[in-house]
């Protein structure tokens, strides 16, 4: 069976899509640790993009790779398409600097 999507870290919110997914589609997703989830998705999922494993509060920190890539702008439902309209990127400097030095 192919996966569909891929989650990096066991305390991972969001995973990213392996291939272009549908809205209603069922995805089966595999946590580091052995934990598989099974999300439905609510909005169409382009390759590479990201999507909620789970509810995530606005205000709330967005983990991938089991670090903070930016703060919920609003509400995230689980299954919702996460990007740059509903999640800010104020930890962006934070991330290429820790990359560089």
């Amino acid at each position: 069976m192919k996966r569909k999507a891929i989650v990096l870290d066991m305390n991972d919110n969001v995973a990213s899509a392996l291939l272009d997914l549908k809205a209603g589609e069922q995805v089966k997703v595999y946590k580091p640790g052995g934990e598989i989830k099974e999300i439905t998705l609510i909005q169409v999922i382009q390759l590479g993009h990201k999507f909620a494993l789970e509810n995530i509060d606005r205000g709330e920190d967005v983990i991938k790779s089991g670090m903070s890539m930016g703060s919920a702008t609003q509400a995230i439902g689980q299954g919702a398409h996460v990007h740059t309209q509903n999640v800010s990127n104020e930890h962006d400097d934070t991330i290429v600097e820790q990359i560089v030095n």
